[in-house]
């Protein structure tokens, strides 16, 4: 059996090869630049077709959320367009916590990652397209450290300002996905809640927060390893550039409603997180997040309000994330959207489970419950 190859030098790449020997390699998830944090991977192997492989990734109770590994499923695909998941283990007591996947390729080629990448190349397509629909504006809101433009695109005539930013984790791939299929139906003019929130609202999303983490290859921080969600209570022009200019944006346009979309390790669900822990929070304030909470959570069975992350106590909120600062800063409902890299424990789907098309079809439900929620508040 001849050996395999790995390969990670390319758009968000990571990995690091311990030994390789014939169809089984030992492996170890490279740390983000100047920074502690790892867990995100993406690597290509090149085989014999049909030659199964047997690939270990070592180290792994050392990673930045160790409690993701259990039940987990690695991502893989030999066309890179779709993603499936193939047979992984996780045994903590091996190596140091180690994942195992393993797989046949029909092909020569196969790629591995922690949840189906999204390129910077993919990124500038998706902008262009929607930078050319009718009544978009592209508004270059500043650059990274590396010199990357972070973009916004702008629509709509109505006055309620409505932000949605995402991937300031680089790892968390699924909040582009997201915003691919929000731009998807935003810029549809036959789509009938696009046209109604469009006349309502003046929508601004930033579709990558972080441009540099992502072509790194890192799972959480930028390239001077700054985890910019927790730069938002005073963000800087040499750590979180990329923070700062869209905080200004922000102060010049007003935020109404925010969402800010994530993607999490360990829980198997969809859910969001709110501002309960702010200064000065008022159930009048706080009833605009559960309101939403509540729409969502009827318009889709892949959404659900059960499991999630524990809430703040009254003035004990993180003030460094962006939806706790949106929200005080600006006195608007404000939330952060998880999606998994598990798959949904309510609604399993053993071929992909959580997957790019489920992020892209939540975006639209997304969009369906804002646009009840502004319906009920005009109401």
């Amino acid at each position: 059996m001849s050996a395999i190859a790995i390969d990670a030098q390319f758009d968000s790449g990571n990995i690091e090869v311990l030994s390789i020997k014939g169809g089984k390699a030992k492996l170890a998830i490279r740390k983000d630049h100047m920074s502690e944090f790892a867990q995100w991977f993406h690597f290509r192997v090149a085989c014999k077709a049909g030659q199964k492989l047997e690939l270990a990734l070592t180290g792994l109770n050392n990673s930045a959320y160790p409690s993701g590994w259990p039940n987990y499923q690695a991502c893989v695909s030999e066309d890179r367009e779709y993603w499936a998941r193939a047979e992984t283990r996780f045994d903590k007591e091996a190596d140091g916590g180690t994942l195992t996947i393993t797989y046949t390729p029909s092909g020569n080629l196969a790629w591995f990652a922690y949840f189906a990448p999204y390129s910077m190349e993919r990124h500038h397509d998706l902008v262009a397209e929607a930078a050319a629909s009718e009544g978009v504006a592209l508004i270059r809101l500043g650059t990274s450290l590396d010199g990357q433009p972070v973009d916004c695109l702008e629509m709509g005539e109505g006055k309620t300002q409505v932000w949605f930013t995402a991937r300031q984790h680089p790892g968390e791939t699924q909040a582009e996905w997201w915003a691919e299929g929000a731009l998807e139906c935003l810029t549809d003019p036959a789509d009938p809640v696009a046209r109604a929130l469009r006349r309502r609202c003046r929508i601004h999303l930033v579709p990558n927060c972080n441009p540099d983490g992502s072509r790194r290859g890192h799972l959480r921080t930028n390239a001077v390893g700054v985890n910019l969600n927790r730069e938002w209570a005073a963000p800087s022009a040499e750590k979180s550039p990329e923070v700062l200019a869209i905080l200004r944006r922000m102060d010049e346009t007003g935020v109404d409603f925010a969402i800010d979309v994530h993607g999490d390790e360990a829980i198997p669900a969809v859910f969001m997180a709110g501002y309960e822990g702010i200064p000065d929070l008022t159930e009048e304030h706080l009833a605009g997040f559960t309101r939403y909470e509540a729409i969502l959570d009827r318009r889709t069975p892949d959404f659900q309000a059960r499991l999630g992350y524990p809430k703040s106590a009254p003035g004990k909120a993180n003030m460094t994330m962006c939806t706790t600062q949106v929200a005080s800063r600006f006195g608007c409902t404000a939330m952060t959207l998880e999606m998994p890299y598990k798959d949904l424990v309510d609604a399993p789907e053993p071929e992909q489970g959580w997957s790019p098309e489920r992020c892209k079809m939540l975006a639209r439900d997304c969009l369906a419950a804002l646009l009840e929620w502004l319906e009920s508040r005009e109401g």
